[in-house]
């Protein structure tokens, strides 16, 4: 029986498992198969504090999981597959395998952002495909780029962008914007962003990184038309998916399957459970907030512990 295991080998595991190890949990902490989660599809990490000259995000990952081993943290590798959190006894199962049972639990499966499906998204991908203005951005200063999508987040990451490059197109599917209103202002009235209602990226083209894209106008309409465009980076802000599907039975998830935690704390609704990181935050989604949680979770979950001894 274990004290607590933790899900996930991103900023919000590693760091919840370096609390809980340093508290005497002997955490056990389950990798899954995308060590780093979505951090390691960025190219550098620049903004996560204590590396002032960036940092690779595999050598950050390995720095998190070398910290979390020195205090006596083990680790499995594998896929989760089946779980059971209610009730005193927490058993979960690793590729239908090997079946573990502990305490407590935290959950920092992280969540994957939306791709267009199309095969160069996946040829580009960190070579000018990104999925966070906030993490890459910085890497396009004074250039030319385009964002995908015609909601509350593709807005804002056009207008965030517009203040670093020279260039801003925004990729739209529909006639019109999904956006709040004042979202849909800040854009339209940004003299750096160009909106291109009604196109589809079918293609991302380029030597060794992102240079252009090719575009349709209208598709399966008389008036269809072709275009390219020429640009630096390709920024997808078309929404992200929780990884959250298979505990969706035993906690409470909100109406795009993030886990809910209750007041101020990483408890979910079920007793003994915790949720860090991306999971169970639809807002942020950056390292160090991660990584925040994390800490908060192990720290939770300690305390949930101590109770269970009284």
């Amino acid at each position: 029986m274990e004290k607590i295991i933790i899900i996930g080998s991103g900023p919000a595991g590693y760091t919840a498992a370096i609390y809980a190890a340093r508290a005497n949990l002997n955490p056990l902490l389950i990798e899954g198969p995308q060590l780093g989660g979505q951090l390691t599809i960025t190219t550098e990490v620049e903004n996560f504090p204590g590396y002032p000259d960036g940092v690779e995000p595999f050598q950050m990952m390995d720095d998190l999981r070398r910290q979390a081993e020195r205090f006596g943290t083990r680790f499995v590798s594998g896929s989760v597959t089946k779980t059971q959190l209610t009730g005193e006894v927490k058993t979960i199962v690793v590729e239908d395998e090997v079946t573990y049972e502990a305490q407590s639990v935290i959950i920092a499966t992280g969540a994957s952002a939306k791709f267009l499906g199309i095969a160069s998204e996946e040829e580009y991908r960190g070579r000018g495909v990104s999925a966070c203005a906030t993490c890459d951005g910085f890497f396009y200063r004074k250039k030319t780029v385009a964002v995908v999508g015609g909601g509350d987040t593709a807005c804002e990451e056009a207008t965030y962008l517009a203040g670093l490059c020279e260039k801003v197109y925004l990729i739209v599917r529909k006639p019109y914007l999904r956006a709040s209103q004042i979202m849909q202002d800040r854009v339209l009235n940004n003299p750096k962003i160009e909106v291109l209602f009604e196109h589809n990226t079918i293609r991302l083209t380029g030597e060794s990184k992102v240079q252009g894209a090719d575009l349709v106008y209208r598709k399966g309409e008389v008036d269809e038309d072709m275009r390219h465009i020429d640009i630096d980076g390709f920024f997808l802000a078309i929404g992200h998916k929780p990884n959250t599907d298979l505990f969706k039975a035993d906690v409470q998830v909100d109406a795009e399957g993030y886990i809910v935690v209750t007041d101020n704390t990483q408890q979910t609704t079920c007793a003994g459970v915790f949720a860090a990181g991306d999971c169970c935050d639809p807002h942020y989604r950056q390292a160090i907030v991660a990584a925040g949680s994390g800490c908060k979770a192990a720290m939770d979950a300690e305390r949930w512990l101590k109770s269970l001894a009284h």
